[in-house]
Parts: C-alpha cells; structure tokens; sequence
C-alpha cells in the first residue's frame, strides 16, 4: 500500500495523519511519499516521521521524499491514498495580500480562508495546482483516493469533481468538534455515547439539525442558555468567543458548525462599517488570521526542535478522519463520517452542482454521501447565498472567465454589504495584479 502525502512540509499535520496510519494494524506496513516544494520543510517532516516510525510502529513503514514539480508525478505514481494539505501563497506574500488589499476599500475580514473575497483569491490560486495533482492522479494512480484537508474546501472540492473523474473527499474538523464543544460552553454535561445529533449543510455551515440524550431534546435548553449568555455579554458582562453563533441560532433557529470568528463573515450582518459598535458587542476578532499565522510561524521556531528532534517521539491516535477512512476502505470495516462531496441528492434544497457536508458511509466502495433530505429552509436559503459565490468561483477558475470572479465578489454576502459594484470590480482588479504569477491568465480584461 502507498500513501502519499502532499503538502508534507505541515510536520504536525503529517504526524497526526501518518502517526494515526502507524498505529492502525492495515496500514503500518505502507509507503510513505512525502511531497512537497520546500525542501527545508520536507526533510523535517521526514526527520520527524523516520523516529516515529522507529518508536511506534518498529520501522515497518517505508518512507520516501519527493521534491518539486518534477518530481510530483512520481510521488503520486501507484498511490493507494493521497492526503492533500496545501496551501498554494502560504502566509507571504498571498494571505497578507487577501487582508491588506480588500481593507484599502474598506473592508474587513476574520480569517479569509472559506468565503469572502479572501477565500475567494485562495480558491483561484489552489484550485489550478489541485487540478494539477488530480490529473496526474489520472493517470498515475487512477484507483487512489484523495483526502483533501485544503481551504476553501467546497471550491476546491467543487472544481477537483467537477473537471476530474479522481475519487475525492473533502475532510474538516468542524463537525467533530461541534456538539462537545457547544455543550462544554454551555455547561450541559453529558455522555457522549448517549447523545445523538444530525448535521448536514456546507463546509463550515453545516447546520446542527437535531440533538438529543436518552432521547430528550437537548436544543430548547441549549438555546435558553445560550440566549442568556449572549444577553449577559452584550449587557457588558462576560464576553465569549461564540457570540456570532449563538446569535444567528437565536435568530434562524439552528446552529451552525463553524466557529462565529469563522462565521461573522459569512454573513452580511456583522462586519459593517456603517455599524462598527457591532466588532465590540459581538466580540468580533478583525484580522484573526493574520495573527493565528504570525504565532504558528514564531511557535514552529521552538516546536521543531522538540518534534523534530526529540529521539522519544510518541504519537496516539487523533481524532482525524484520515486513517479511519483508509482502514474501512483497506478492510471494508464501515465507519461513518462527514465528508464534502457533489450534492448528488444529499440535500433536496440545495443545487446539485453544490458541494455539501453530509454523513457518509465508509467502506470498500469507498466514501459514499447518505440522503439527508431538504434542510430547515431558513438554513438552506443561508447555505445558498455561500453557495452562490462558490459556484461562480468554481466556474471562474475552470473557465479562466475574469467576469465570473467579479461576480462571485459581487454575490459575496459580506463583499456586497460594504462595496459598490464599482468598488467590486476594481478590488478584484488590485487583488489579481497583486497576485501576480500565483494566478492563471484569465479571459477578459474587466469592466
């Protein structure tokens, strides 16, 4: 068996990906490909992974380093598995310019990754280099599996489906992490094994749709405690992190996945300029990933050398999706996850073209999306103004069509409540400029 990793310079990454592989029986045994463009960063990974290798898992994985474009293909060649976790523009110069350009108009954006203008000129610059991998997947490894971990995930996932014949996946943490979470901030204690819950929706806006414990509703008591807290903190008291969420579920009824950092610019109601008190009220953190990319870059600095070069290296098993995914394929044991894939039926109210985050069952015929049915329409119409601006996207990088990235900007919920179209029109000119050769040629020459 081969896995290949791309983007293998994201060591932590690496390690929870391939150290839950060394620790699932199927697996241990694999060729590792190690894939990506910084040599520097690659050859830590592989540092990192040979001593793991040797502590937890008695040296029986092989692992391999490939380096650079002309070395893709051969990293893919014959692979059984490939995990994606690029990010095409890394910190500089691409997400500075996705804040700094789009805050000279004015506006102003949290973490930029998903939607918005800033996800979507990282969707333009990822989803060529991920067309790139998937058709040499083609042909190199027809029969593998892409497990893509890359922001902005419906875009990227959207386009690789759509263009590609390759068996993808698109993988977040967002659900996961969404019921414990909530429950612990409310305070709500409860067994993990007795409590039951429903999500489906899009890529961090999918939609809490039930949730129940010895089959009691949990949802009016999570909703009157959160309406509590939100009232204390706008009062002037107390002030938390999820505000935004609590919110919007008080308002449409349900809540949704993503955290509210992520979520305030999804939406047109909060980051607005005619509004500012709105950033204070709601605890609002402008530039957010800005800052998170500033710290991970300082906290590598000393995280290396206790990862990297720590001859005791131990790993337990993460509660990432990837190896799971690859043990039910390898042994046809089913297990169930939520996975982003073309809406083939999952959601009755949301086009089909859309790529959904649904449950899916995983097996030896690989990831397969369950039905969910229509969603609440409150929250199908929410879904459909991200996935508005998803789809022109999507068709924008495909097509090389200039007119279809101002009007993904222009259908932007968050964009279109700040910015004239003119406005529009000329941010996305600065922004295609300033990306420079990160970014195709493009039909048109703007409006």
């Amino acid at each position: 068996m081969k896995i290949t990793f791309i983007g293998a310079g994201s060591t932590v990454f690496v390690k929870n990906i391939i150290g839950d592989c060394m620790l699932t029986e199927p697996l241990r045994d694999a060729t590792v490909a190690l894939y990506d463009i910084n040599s520097q960063r690659l050859q830590e990974s592989k540092a990192m992974l040979d001593t793991l290798n040797g502590n937890i898992n008695g040296g029986r994985a092989a692992i391999e380093t490939w380096l650079g474009t002309e070395q893709r293909r051969e990293a893919l060649r014959g692979a059984d598995f490939v995990v994606n976790a690029i990010q095409v523009g890394g910190y500089e110069p691409s997400t500075v310019i996705d804040f700094q350009v789009p805050k000279k108009y004015g506006l102003r954006q949290t973490i930029a990754d998903t939607l918005g203008i800033g996800g979507i000129f990282r969707a333009l610059r990822t989803i060529p280099v991920m067309l790139d991998f998937a058709r040499d997947m083609e042909e190199v490894a027809p029969d593998a599996w892409l497990l893509n971990y890359t922001n902005p995930m419906a875009m990227v996932m959207g386009a690789v489906l759509h263009a590609t014949g390759v068996r993808a996946v698109g993988l977040c943490h967002s659900v996961q992490a969404c019921v414990p979470r909530l429950l612990e901030r409310l305070a709500m204690e409860h067994d993990a094994a007795d409590t039951k819950w429903q999500i489906a929706g899009i890529n961090h806006q999918a939609w809490l749709l039930e949730l129940k414990a010895a089959g009691a509703d949990l949802y009016p008591e999570v909703k009157r405690r959160a309406a509590e807290m939100n009232c204390a903190a706008r009062a002037g008291g107390g002030k938390h992190d999820d505000m935004i969420r609590f919110e919007m579920m008080r308002h449409f009824g349900y809540y949704v996945t993503e955290s509210s950092e992520h979520s305030a610019e999804y939406f047109p109601y909060w980051i607005k300029s005619t509004h500012p008190e709105l950033i204070e009220e709601f605890n609002i953190p402008l530039d957010e990933y800005i800052r998170r990319c500033i710290r991970q870059i300082e906290r590598w600095r000393t995280q290396s050398a206790t990862m990297v070069g720590n001859p005791g290296l131990g790993h337990e098993r993460s509660v990432e999706y990837g190896s799971r995914i690859m043990e039910a394929i390898v042994t046809d044991t089913p297990y169930r996850i939520h996975g982003n894939v073309l809406n083939d039926g999952f959601i009755g109210n949301l086009p089909a073209a859309a790529c959904v985050e649904v449950p899916s069952l995983v097996d030896r015929n690989g990831v397969q999306g369950c039905v969910v049915g229509d969603l609440p329409e409150p929250c199908a119409a929410l879904n459909r103004t991200n996935v508005n601006v998803q789809l022109l996207t999507v068709e924008a990088a495909l097509e090389r069509r200039r007119d279809r990235i101002y009007q993904a900007a222009m259908l932007d919920p968050h964009t279109a409540s700040e910015l004239s179209l003119d406005q529009i029109a000329s941010m996305c000119d600065e922004l295609i400029e300033a990306h420079g050769d990160l970014l195709p040629a493009y039909r048109g020459n703007g409006v």
